[in-house]
């Protein structure tokens, strides 16, 4: 799930992403083009309800491609993503637009 904030005039938007508290993992970050696809990603917090949560502040008026990545080895898409694109890969990647 994504959620949207916007800060600075429109020109930042702070973007939570959410996993719901069925996904079951050790570990989870966000990977994206935001962060170069580093694996290392932006690490996500459990919180008490079992969701997984990360915010990142991203330049308005983009588009962001990203996943997720769980126990450094799965690779997930966000089912509430604004689209989804191929990669080359084979799949897809989820889109947030900012």
């Amino acid at each position: 799930m994504l959620k949207k904030r916007y800060l600075s005039n429109n020109a930042i938007c702070k973007v939570t992403f959410i996993l719901p508290p069925e996904t079951e993992a050790r570990t989870a970050v966000v990977v994206g083009d935001f962060n170069n696809w580093d694996k290392e990603g932006i690490p996500m917090k459990r919180l008490k309800d079992g969701r997984w949560k990360a915010e990142v502040k991203l330049e308005a008026g983009r588009e962001y491609q990203y996943r997720y990545l769980l126990n450094g080895t799965e690779w997930i898409n966000d089912e509430q993503a604004d689209k989804y694109v191929a990669h080359p890969y084979g799949g897809e990647n989820s889109v947030v637009v900012t």
